[in-house]
């Protein structure tokens, strides 16, 4: 029986969100997947085409909405691979008692305000220009695994070379029943 992988997309959901269909290719025959658009969990109203409507409709209430909706939907132990948004999403719904085996989250929003981690194994994954990116204190505060792509922005996750590293280092965390992150060169 495959193990349970719920993905959570970035702010932008299905609408922008193609190259997550990258993801769920590669991951699909491993993994029992569980896809949730968190622009329809968090109830944004779908014509928010702009970063800032979507941050705000995060901020207002969404993130809140998609908090309560991810609880109310799952309460299987499953491992998360999540993006952007989604990543802040599952960190707090795991601090509400979600059942987390393991959380990959690539570039969560605003992760290094919290003062609290969920009881998992967590994996965090940020491009080296990423402004918001936690400090060292903080990961050693908490206890996380981080890694920073070289050469990559906020939006790293949707890179072909980054969607193939993710695939294979969960790919390989699973079998080895780590659910870590390797170092791995980049896919020239």
């Amino acid at each position: 029986m495959a193990e349970r992988l719920v993905v959570l997309s970035d702010m932008w959901g299905a609408k922008k969100g193609i190259w997550i269909t990258s993801y769920l290719g590669y991951l699909q025959q491993y993994f029992d997947i569980v896809f949730y658009d968190i622009r329809q969990l968090s109830d944004i109203n779908p014509k928010s085409d702009t970063v800032e409507h979507v941050c705000e409709a995060l901020n207002n209430g969404g993130m809140r909405t998609a908090l309560a909706q991810l609880l109310r939907k799952e309460s299987e132990e499953s491992h998360y691979l999540t993006f952007c948004a989604g990543g802040t999403i599952a960190w707090n719904a795991g601090l509400s008692g979600l059942p987390i085996k393991s959380l990959t989250a690539i570039s969560p929003m605003n992760i290094h305000l919290l003062k609290e981690q969920p009881d998992c194994k967590i994996n965090l994954l940020y491009g080296e220009y990423h402004e918001d990116k936690p400090t060292p204190e903080w990961l050693s505060e908490m206890d996380v695994n981080m890694e920073i792509m070289p050469k990559f922005g906020r939006e790293l996750y949707s890179d072909d070379k980054v969607i193939q590293k993710v695939c294979m280092d969960l790919l390989d965390a699973l079998l080895k029943n780590t659910m870590s992150f390797k170092k791995r060169p980049l896919v020239s």
